[in-house]
Order: structure tokens, then sequence, then C-alpha cells
């Protein structure tokens, strides 16, 4: 009966997410309304069936019942196109034009240089008016209209961002060339959405093992595989992301094993694939740091050799006006640091924050348990930083399932509802909730702590650890 009252809501959860990706269509600033409230619901339902798990004792079952959710959930993610972001469309045109032997940093989507590769889906053809100008009309809001360079005629495209450089490290690059060498050019949105998922699953079984391993309970591992925040950004939208959050995991697992060399490797190419996982290796660095850093920086830069040779200087791509855009280089950005830093402090005021808490996750992580300070590396990074995109916070969601801190999933929820209700006061309000809840937790914890009552604690708030 307990597991049949959790395939219920599992079921349930699966409806709502069909819906949601299939109903409700592409993200609008200006009408957000259904997908907000589809995700709340998905979350309500989320947290419901989590709690149901508790009845499921049998660790086998548990096991069985993780991955059977999370592949069921994980379909119904796939049943539409991407919901809030265009991100894929770009990923498919950077491995396109690598399957054609080009590099993707030498020309822009605009640009006519690859236009014999354009398949229609990523460039829709111009539709005459009533005038007979050309216009990109657009059933579903993921078609921007642009120009051609240089011809300078009209072009429509559901690439964001077609007249600059992709962003996009050589990692990320390589994989987007090998999903897209087995499929045709004119497969749209489902290669990237099935290897999200494939991905996902791969973090979801990462993390049964390791927890069965270290004799934690297995059933934590839903917080990744059902949740749907995951479902969305991993599977819906096909963020990398994903293929960085399963790095940095399989680094910190690595180190944690004393396989020092081999998880700088994972670290280094977590970091070619986006950047920002670098803000895993202070919670690696405690013991032996050096082979963590050598087989990071040489990993990193073998992964840049090829694409240094093919495109230069060009590999940098758009990345410097991509954080100029965002609001980093004025502050702006900083959400919650700007309100008492305001303008160009709050960067200065962010930098000293973001090192200070680096240097006490560097000092107090042990070296074989890295999990709560990867937690709070990351969980902090994005509090302070505060992105736009909600996606970033994938790397967190690893190390609330292995520290069992489930109330830092505050913070992707917080920034999702910034994502979709981008206003200022929304964000910072969601996030200030979020800080509430974490330290609120935490408060709780200590003091049952201190009074000796640390498994009725963890009762009270939590599963059991035991297998």
């Amino acid at each position: 009966m307990r597991i049949i009252l959790t395939a219920v809501l599992l079921a349930a959860l699966a409806v709502l997410t069909w819906l949601g990706v299939t109903t409700v269509g592409f993200l609008d600033p200006a009408d957000s309304g259904g997908l907000v409230w589809f995700a709340l619901a998905s979350w309500a339902v989320f947290a419901v069936a989590f709690l149901a798990l508790r009845g499921v004792r049998s660790g086998r079952s548990a096991v069985v019942v993780v991955l059977a959710g999370s592949l069921a959930l994980g379909a119904a993610a796939l049943a539409g196109p991407p919901t809030t972001s265009t991100d894929s469309a770009r990923y498919a045109w950077d491995g396109i034009v690598q399957s054609a032997g080009h590099s993707p940093y030498d020309h822009t989507p605009a640009d006519q240089a690859y236009e014999n590769l354009r398949p229609d889906w990523l460039y829709p053809a111009t539709i005459p008016d009533a005038e007979g100008r050309p216009q990109c009309v657009d059933e579903g809001d993921r078609i921007s209209r642009t120009l051609n360079v240089p011809g300078f005629t009209v072009l429509c495209t559901t690439i964001n961002r077609p007249q600059v450089p992709t962003i996009y490290p050589p990692a990320a690059e390589l994989y987007f060339a090998g999903v897209r060498a087995v499929v045709p050019a004119e497969a749209a949105y489902w290669p990237l959405q099935a290897s999200g998922l494939v991905l996902s699953l791969g973090v979801t079984g990462l993390l049964l093992l390791t927890l069965r391993r270290r004799g934690l309970d297995p059933r934590w591992a839903a917080l990744w595989g059902w949740c749907p925040f995951v479902l969305s950004e991993a599977v819906t939208n096909s963020h990398v992301d994903v293929l960085a959050a399963l790095l940095v995991l399989a680094a910190s697992i690595l180190v944690a094993t004393g396989r020092r060399l081999r998880g700088g490797i994972a670290l280094g190419a977590a970091i070619a694939v986006k950047l920002i996982p670098v803000i895993a290796a202070p919670a690696l660095l405690r013991k032996q740091p050096w082979k963590v850093v050598v087989g990071a920086v040489l990993t990193f830069a073998v992964l840049y050799v090829p694409y240094v040779l093919l495109s230069g200087v060009g590999v940098i791509g758009y990345l410097p006006g991509y954080l100029s855009e965002e609001g980093y280089d004025d502050g702006s950005r900083f959400a919650l640091v700007s309100l008492l830093f305001p303008g160009g402090a709050a960067l200065w005021a962010s930098a000293v924050l973001l090192l200070a808490v680096a240097v006490v996750v560097w000092r107090r992580t042990d070296p074989e348990s890295p999990w709560r300070g990867q937690l709070l590396m990351i969980g902090a990074t994005l509090l302070i930083v505060t992105p736009h995109y909600s996606w970033y916070a994938l790397l967190l969601v690893p190390f609330v399932v292995m520290t069992g801190r489930w109330e830092w999933l505050a913070v992707p929820l917080a920034l999702t509802l910034g994502l979709l209700l981008p206003e200022l006061w929304i964000a910072r309000l969601s996030l200030v909730g979020a800080i509430i809840v974490i330290a609120g937790l935490w408060m709780v914890r200590h003091r049952l702590q201190i009074r000796g009552n640390t498994r009725n604690d963890r009762r009270n708030l939590s599963f059991s650890w035991q297998p």
C-alpha cells in the first residue's frame, strides 16, 4: 500500500509535468501565470511524494521506486519543446556546425558563411506581409527577428543572441557535437532533451550507489530524480549544467575515496563545461590539493587546445559581453548584496563574501566527506551572486541529496520564481525567504543537537540515515 500510494503521487506529478510542458507554451514574462502555477503545484506534489517514500522501508524496493519514478517523470518532461529557455537551440546549432567540420567559435549564427547548414526548425522562412515585407511569424514566441550578415536581409531564428559568438567552453561544445552527430540536422529539440534525461538518470544512479556504499538512506536520491526543478531544467530545457553537475558529483566522490588526481580530472572537465563549477574546488583541496589542481588544470587546458588551434582567442566567445549584459560588471545583478552595497560596491562586497566562504569551506571540509562543504560553497555562491537563470542551481541539488539538508532546495525554488516572475522585488523576497528557511532549520537542528537529541532530530526533520 505504501508503494502504491507513492506510485499514485508520482503519477500525479507526471501528469502535472506533462501538462506543464504541453499546454502552457513558451515563457512570456508578461504572462507567466500558467507556468508559475504548474511549478508550484508540481513542487507541492513532489514534497508529498517524497514524504510518502518514507513508508517504503525495504532498501531494494526504495531503489526501484526512486529509479522508476525518475524514468517516468523524465519521460513526461520530454513531452514538448523547452518552456523557459531557447539555449538548446544554440546547443544544437553549435553541434550542427561542428558536425560539418567547423569551429563553433568562428562565426555567429547570423553569419551567412554557414547558410547552407541552416535547418528550417532553427531558421524558419520569412513570410511576406500584406505589403510584401518579410516577417517572422512565431506561434510559440520562440522565434526572433534579426539580420543576416553581411547581406542584411531579414533572418528568422529560434537561436538567442544570434549576432554574437557562442559562450560555451570546449567540453560543452564536445557534448553538443556528440549529441548532434548521431541525429539528422532536422531533428529538433528532442535529441538534447533525451541526452539530458540520460545524464539526469546517471546522476540519480550515481547518488543511489554512493548513498548505499556509505550506509546512507538511498531514498534521498529522490530529491534529485523527482525534483520538478531538475525535470524542467535538465530534461525539458536540456541545460548543459546537468553534465557539469554529474562531473562535479563524480569529482567529489573520487576525491572522497582518495582518488584525487582522477577527481581533479573530473573537476577540470566540469569547469570546461560551464566555468562556474570552479566554485566546487575549495571543498576538494583540503588534502593533497596539488593532485586535484594538476588534474583539473591539465584537463581544462587539453580540452581547450583543439579549439584554440582552430579559432585562437575567439574561444573566449561572448563571455565578457554576457557578464556585462547580466549586470555583473556594475553590480546590478547582485540582488541581495546590492541592498547594502549599491552600484559597483556590490561587486567588491560579493567578491569578499565569496572569498570568505571559500576559505571557511577549504579549512573546515572533511576530505573524506566533502558534501557539506560543497553544499555551503555552491549554495552560498548562488545566494550571493543571485543569477537570473535558475538552472545554475543544478550544481547544488546532488549535494542536497548527499547531506540530507532538504531545506536548501529553497534556493532553486527561489531562483525559479525569480525567472518566471522577473521583478526585482520578487527575486529579493524569494531569496530572503530561502535564507530564512535554511537558517531556521539550521537553528532547530543545532538546538536539538545541543540537547543531545540528534537522533530524534533526524527522525523528525528527515528520513533515518540507516540503510
